[in-house]
């Protein structure tokens, strides 16, 4: 289950983007190891364009 952190981001950030950085193990569990997120490719390219948050890891 996403954090609260993950699932609130702050005013003007990405929805999608925020939930993917904060919560990337559950978001991302079914890739393979160095396999890229087809959701994330795609929200990247057609989404907002460089608009990408980074995550505290």
């Amino acid at each position: 289950m996403a954090s609260h952190k993950a699932l609130n981001p702050p005013t003007n950030e990405c929805r999608q983007c925020w939930l993917h950085a904060y919560d990337c193990r559950e978001q991302h569990r079914h890739l393979k190891w160095n396999e890229d997120c087809p959701a994330c490719v795609d929200h990247m390219l057609h989404g907002h364009g460089n608009m990408i948050v980074g995550a505290d890891r």
